[in-house]
């Protein structure tokens, strides 16, 4: 078995590790994108316009009913079919192909963005808004209340959620493989195709996303620890 997991011609080992490098840059482009609608879809629901809120109630809705899959693909097929259509209007005879990778980041975004914004909005609403107050009190803008006041709390109360949104979405990577992305569970399937061993391959696989999930979880743990630091429990 050692053999297949050999680098160069010989075995498989090159493929994987490029495969799972893959998976982490997916995850680690997609986070920051998926933040960012996340922070945008909290506010819109958190919102004194009805209209802004109806608008972030419906794009939280839509996104956390949809399965991922059907999102991937609605991205990635009727993205690009929509984005070629509008540049042949403007631009007779020019397209544009929509890459695997793009198209994963986008779809992973728009759901990982979606149960973000219901974590953000809980953890906004549970800090204490006599705090706010009093920073209107003293003459602080809404922008500084939001930077000095209300972010640095808030991750305290939204790491938990947010760290199980990122483990999720270590996995939900995978997903992306059917649309040919050379990530980790593609090139573990090209592997079992070529090899006829898929016990051994799809075992790989488990092992190295669980490595992923375990050493997450590590850092995770650290940055709550980090945040919640001066804290004092109390005792039952």
């Amino acid at each position: 078995m050692e053999r297949l997991l050999a680098f160069g011609d010989a075995g498989w080992g090159d493929e994987i590790l490029w495969g799972t490098l893959l998976t982490l840059e997916l995850a680690a482009v997609t986070l920051p994108v998926g933040m960012l609608l996340g922070f945008f879809s909290a506010f819109l629901s958190m919102s004194a316009n009805p209209v802004l809120r109806a608008i972030g109630w419906a794009y939280s809705t839509t996104m956390r009913g949809m399965p991922e899959l059907l999102t991937l693909f609605i991205v990635y097929y009727g993205g690009g079919l929509a984005l070629n259509t509008g540049l042949n209007w403007l631009w007779p005879g020019m397209s544009f192909e929509i890459s695997p990778f793009l198209a994963g980041v986008i779809a992973l975004g728009l759901v990982f963005g979606a149960y973000a914004g219901e974590v953000l909005r809980g953890a906004f609403q549970s800090l204490n808004p006599g705090q706010s107050e009093a920073g209107m009190a003293i003459g602080m803008t809404q922008r500084q209340i939001f930077w000095r006041i209300k972010l640095p709390q808030l991750w305290r109360f939204a790491l938990p959620g947010l760290g199980n949104l990122w483990v999720n979405l270590l996995k939900d990577t995978s997903m992306v493989s059917v649309i040919t992305l050379g990530e980790l569970m593609r090139m573990s399937q090209v592997a079992v195709r070529t090899t006829k061993e898929p016990f051994f391959f799809f075992l790989v696989a488990c092992a190295i996303y669980w490595v992923m999930c375990v050493l997450s979880e590590m850092i995770l743990a650290k940055m709550e620890t980090r945040a919640n630091r001066g804290i004092i429990r109390a005792r039952a």
